[in-house]
């Protein structure tokens, strides 16, 4: 009996990230000939990122941005110091931050302000060292604890990093689990002296806490769970983790050769589905290449 294979209509790219692409795809277009300098990558997908340096996209790190070059900023946003830096470099930027992140950069500023001169202080539940969570923290002069998880946050209880007589706010990276986010927020006020000087900011974007049922439910609604993304994607790991404990005969994938014949049977309903980071045409070649092998 053949496979029946469905994608996921809810994956692939978020808005950001569609806006992001598109604006590199006008400008190369516009411009034949003439580079255009992601700072960082557009997105964290390889499989994209192959196609987009085809049309020109070159990626560079903050230390090593041309001068005089147009540079694009990815939707994860970027602190401060980039684009005073591009400024002293004489480039000319393509601001793609993502509105919902530019909109939580602003909200930690304002927050930051509040809270500085009462002695408190601002916690991010967020991966270290990820783009979004680096301009976040670049907002306040890295005058932020950043914590990835709960275990990461009783460490910094333990070493006396919270001063919980004082006032706390605290958000999330906007891809992050709302499950996640909740126990974090949770184990904060429960340890706050006045639980009233908590403060906690809803900032997972909508699209992103929105997918966790659905996919849940899209996951449990399968015999076989095919979750496509890039290694680096935050986002990809999060979603992937989810469609596991929802079905454990899930398995993710980064291209159409990463499929394995042994994770099929006769007769499966097979769900594809990926991160906000996945172009749903790879969802597709993902999808054919599973009919096209059974």
């Amino acid at each position: 009996m053949a496979l029946q294979v469905e994608i996921d209509p809810r994956s692939g790219f978020c808005g950001g990230v569609i806006r992001a692409i598109s604006k590199a795809e006008e400008f190369l277009e516009a411009h034949p000939g003439e580079p255009l300098y992601s700072v960082g990558d557009i997105v964290h997908n390889e499989a994209e990122l192959e196609r987009l340096e085809g049309k020109g996209l070159r990626t560079v790190s903050k230390e090593s941005m041309p001068a005089g070059q147009t540079l694009l900023i990815r939707a994860h946003g970027e602190p401060p110091a980039t684009y005073a830096r591009a400024r002293e470099l004489g480039c000319r930027v393509i601001d793609c931050t993502c509105p919902v992140v530019l909109q939580l950069q602003g909200i930690i500023r304002e927050a930051y302000a509040r809270v500085k001169p009462l002695g408190g202080q601002l916690i991010i539940f967020g991966k270290i060292g990820h783009a979004e969570v680096l301009g976040l923290v670049g907002q306040v002069d890295g005058d932020a604890l950043v914590v990835e998880n709960e275990a990461m946050l009783d460490e910094a209880i333990a070493a006396g990093r919270i001063d919980f007589s004082k006032p706390v706010e605290v958000f999330s990276q906007t891809t992050k689990s709302p499950s996640g986010y909740a126990a974090i927020c949770s184990r904060l006020h429960d340890r706050m002296a006045r639980p009233e000087d908590l403060r906690v900011h809803d900032t997972i974007c909508r699209q992103v806490a929105s997918r966790h049922a659905q996919l849940a439910d899209f996951a449990r609604g399968h015999d076989v769970i095919i979750f496509v993304s890039g290694r680096q994607s935050s986002n990809g790991k999060v979603l992937f983790d989810l469609c596991r404990g929802a079905n454990e005969r899930s398995w993710q994938i980064g291209s159409p050769d990463e499929l394995r014949p042994e994770w099929f049977r006769d007769g499966d309903r097979v769900g594809v589905c990926g991160a906000t980071s996945t172009p749903k045409w790879l969802l597709e070649d993902v999808a054919q290449k599973i009919l096209q092998e059974k």
